[in-house]
């Protein structure tokens, strides 16, 4: 896991920066932000983490199952999960990279 370069985006799009994504979440009572990059064509089996997250895809596409909902994320897309609430990941043939803001167990 690493931080990016501040002010860094990883798309055109108009997404916030690294540093407004992390404003926002710890505004919104989460305590640990990070960059996550995924090799291409990465798959995580069903897992769980013990904290809640809230992710922001801003390159490459990924693909978050949780139950039986498969969704695609592309940069812009955000996704929440809840502590423990199982779930798997693929990656797209060019990987993909998320901000994500954890809120840990106290």
């Amino acid at each position: 896991m690493r931080r990016p370069q501040q002010g860094a985006t990883m798309s055109t799009t108009s997404l916030p920066t690294f540093l407004e994504f992390e404003a926002e979440s710890l505004a919104a009572g989460f305590d640990e932000v990070l960059e996550r990059p995924w090799a291409p064509g990465t798959v995580l089996d069903t897992h769980r983490h013990p904290f809640a997250a809230s992710a922001l895809v801003v390159q490459g596409t990924m693909w978050l199952r949780c139950g039986d909902v498969v969704r695609e994320l592309r940069p812009g897309d955000r996704f929440a999960l809840a502590p423990d609430e199982p779930h798997d990941e693929r990656y797209g043939d060019e990987g993909a990279t998320y901000w994500v803001a954890r809120k840990n167990p106290r």
